[in-house]
């Protein structure tokens, strides 16, 4: 009995022609958007290298002799000796649009931290000020400042290029000062931590056109970008505090950037997280800012971990702009000497 012979399958074939523009398509559209996919990458990256060789830059009393609970130091030492003051005596503090500068609430708590520190030059940022100086010193920023989409985009901004233009120490309206900061004024950059990963940037001291703050400047037209399109994203990854840790997190030498946070088993001893009270600080906690997406992001944080609504973030991020129209990378802008 003969069996039934069955029809040969199709081979279906992609012509070599339609195969190769498809690669070289595909290699066209990650050539444009390499810029974008690295950048993404790197505010992704933040939490699994943040804590790279910390035993380097967090402040600690075994490599830097330090103080962690500030017990041993004067609560009216203005000046780091017997070390150098490499901070130079000067306070920022950023009151933009209708902002604290209209509230007694807020200028009693500025006027409290100059009260610790007498002497020293003190600068109340507000829009006029803020204005000139920035058409003045870094021209090359001033479209894209008076054009951030969100106001707390232009106070994070200009707290890098007056801290890199003056040194000093910016601080938050927020901040009340419990004792003068003298102490800290032996290191070139000092920040607190922030949780899960980063520091805060609502507290900063640096020397004079210290060269991490130039990075934190030069950078912000790299990372001005409307960041998944909600408001906490954009702000935090194109001016904010996770913008700032990631610039930290990716230089070679990390050492004389100065982390301060607390002994092992107290590290949030100096975290300003909410409101709360450290070692130098009460942390009234506005947050003025948030928007109705933090809530949200911030619920994702307590259920799922810091770091995983960190990854989660920024491989949305990733996805929603190679999806979307690719901009226009900005060149790097060159600062003054």
């Amino acid at each position: 009995m003969m069996g039934i012979i069955s029809a040969p399958a199709r081979v279906y074939r992609t012509h070599p022609i339609l195969f190769s523009c498809s690669i070289a398509l595909l290699v066209f559209g990650l050539l444009c958007a390499r810029h974008l996919l690295h950048d993404a990458w790197t505010l992704a990256a933040l939490p699994f290298l943040w804590f790279r060789h910390a035993d380097r830059f967090m402040i600690s009393a075994e490599a830097d002799g330090f103080d962690l609970s500030f017990a041993n130091y004067s609560e009216h030492q203005v000046s780091a000796a017997p070390f150098a003051d490499r901070v130079p005596p000067v306070f920022h503090h950023i009151s933009l649009g209708s902002g604290a500068a209209s509230h007694s609430k807020w200028m009693d708590v500025r006027q409290d931290c100059l009260d610790m520190h007498p002497g020293w030059e003190a600068f109340l940022w507000t829009d006029d000020m803020a204005d000139s100086f920035v058409a003045k010193q870094f021209p090359e920023l001033k479209h894209m400042w008076d054009t951030y989409r969100y106001p707390i985009q232009k106070i994070d901004a200009l707290r890098y290029m007056v801290l890199y233009h003056y040194g000093g120490i910016v601080l938050d309206m927020d901040l009340q000062c419990k004792r003068a900061l003298g102490p800290l004024r032996r290191f070139e950059f000092v920040s607190t931590e922030a949780h899960p990963a980063g520091f805060s940037i609502g507290f900063m001291m640096a020397s004079k056109r210290n060269a991490f703050v130039g990075k934190l400047v030069r950078n912000l037209p790299r990372y001005n970008r409307n960041w998944l399109g909600l408001p906490y994203p954009a702000v935090m990854f194109s001016t904010g505090c996770h913008y700032a840790s990631t610039i930290h997190a990716f230089q070679h030498n990390r050492s004389e950037l100065k982390i301060l946070a607390g002994p092992k088993d107290n590290f949030k001893l100096h975290s300003l997280n909410g409101p709360v009270s450290t070692p130098i600080f009460n942390h009234l906690g506005s947050s003025s800012w948030h928007s109705y997406d933090a809530a949200m992001i911030v619920t994702i944080g307590k259920f799922g971990g810091g770091k995983t609504v960190l990854l989660l973030v920024g491989a949305v991020g990733v996805t929603f702009f190679v999806i979307r129209r690719t901009k226009r990378r900005r060149e790097p802008v060159m600062l003054k000497a």
